[in-house]
């Protein structure tokens, strides 16, 4: 039986690839909008297929989950500060917070916090 935990896993980890491999166009007006740079877009970019790739990969291998679910939480929580920080309508808001919700919620059940 597959656990919620790697059903979030799987989430996230598929929401950042396609967002980032298949949406790039509207990540690159986005991080314009937000007054950032390439290099920083690019950083932020191999930085989330990285952890989303860990992510995936530890459906197998569980220890490799907490770091990268921490540390995708991080980039959803600047995320969120970035949307506020322009006004974005809730509607752009919503995306990175479910995730980052997600990404906690797989870090609480690795750390065994909750079942």
């Amino acid at each position: 039986m597959i656990n919620l935990s790697v059903i979030a896993q799987l989430i996230v980890a598929i929401s950042v690839i396609i967002v980032w491999v298949f949406r790039f166009d509207n990540i690159v007006k986005e991080f314009k909008q937000y007054g950032l740079s390439d290099l920083t877009r690019t950083f932020v970019g191999a930085t989330k297929i990285a952890l989303a790739t860990l992510l995936i990969t530890g459906i197998w291998f569980p220890s490799l989950v907490l770091i990268p679910a921490l540390l995708m939480a991080f980039l959803m929580f600047s995320a969120q500060y970035f949307h506020f920080k322009v006004n974005n309508p809730w509607q752009k808001r919503m995306p990175s917070l479910f995730l980052m919700l997600l990404s906690l919620y797989i870090a609480a059940v690795t750390l065994n916090l909750i079942a």
